[in-house]
C-alpha cells in the first residue's frame, strides 16, 4: 500500500525540521528533504505550492510547537527554578544524544539572510516570542513583576540558544552547564527578593 498524501506531506515537514537542526536553512534544499523523507518528487508542489519557502516555514512552525511542548512540560514543576533547570537539561540531553549535531532549527532560520522569503525570519521571531511568554508567565505566577518576568524569559531563551551554539562548536556540554548554573543562582536571588517574599530566617 502506498503512503497517503498526507503522510508524504508530514514526512517532508519532519525531514525539513531535522535537516534545519543539523545543516541550517540555506543547506536544506528540496532535494535533500525528498532524499531524507522518501517522499515522491511530484508531491512537493502539490503539498507546498509556495515551494521551499513554504516547506521551511511549516518546519519552523512544527519545531516551534514541539519545543513549546517541552517548555510547557518543564513548567509543570511547582518550583520555577526546578522548571528552568529541567528546560536546560532537555537541551543538554538533545545535544548529547545527537552527538552535538542537532542545534535549534529556529536559530538556523533566524541567523541566515532570507531576502527571497522574509516571512521565515518573522516566523522565527514569533516562535521565540512564544517561548519567552511561556517562561514569563511562569515567573509572573510565582510573584515576580511583569517587567522582571519578561526580561528573565528573554534572557533564558538567549542563554539557552547561545549555549547550544557553543556546545556544538566545542563538542562539549560545558557551555550549557555553565549557563544553567548561573541562571539557577540568578533565579534563586530573583525569587528571594520578589515583592511580598518572606525573608529567610537567620541562623
Amino acid at each position: 500500500m502506498s503512503p497517503r498524501k498526507s503522510d508524504s506531506r508530514d514526512r517532508m515537514i519532519l525531514s525539513a525540521a531535522a535537516l534545519l537542526r543539523e545543516y541550517g536553512a540555506s543547506a536544506t534544499s528540496i532535494d535533500q528533504v525528498l532524499a531524507h523523507s522518501g517522499a515522491p518528487r511530484g508531491s512537493v508542489y502539490h503539498h507546498f505550492p509556495g515551494g521551499r519557502a513554504q516547506l521551511i516555514d511549516e518546519a519552523v512552525a512544527l519545531a516551534g510547537d514541539f519545543i513549546t511542548g517541552l517548555i510547557d512540560a518543564a513548567m509543570q514543576a511547582e518550583d520555577p527554578v526546578e522548571a528552568v533547570d529541567a528546560f536546560f537539561a532537555l537541551w543538554r540531553d538533545r545535544l548529547v544524544e545527537s552527538g552535538f549535531r542537532a542545534g535549534c532549527p529556529i536559530v538556523a532560520v533566524a541567523v541566515e539572510t532570507n531576502d527571497e522569503a522574509p516571512q521565515l525570519v518573522r516566523s522565527a521571531a514569533a516562535v521565540f516570542a512564544r517561548w519567552q511568554e511561556a517562561l514569563a508567565a511562569l515567573f509572573l505566577r510565582h510573584g515576580l513583576t511583569e517587567d522582571r518576568s519578561r526580561r528573565l524569559g528573554a534572557f533564558i531563551i538567549a542563554a539557552v540558544e547561545g549555549a547550544v551554539i557553543m556546545c556544538r562548536a566545542e563538542q562539549s556540554t560545558a557551555p550549557i552547564e555553565a549557563a544553567a548554573a548561573e541562571i539557577h543562582d540568578l533565579l534563586l536571588y530573583a525569587l528571594r527578593d520578589r515583592p511580598g517574599a518572606q525573608a529567610a530566617p537567620r541562623p
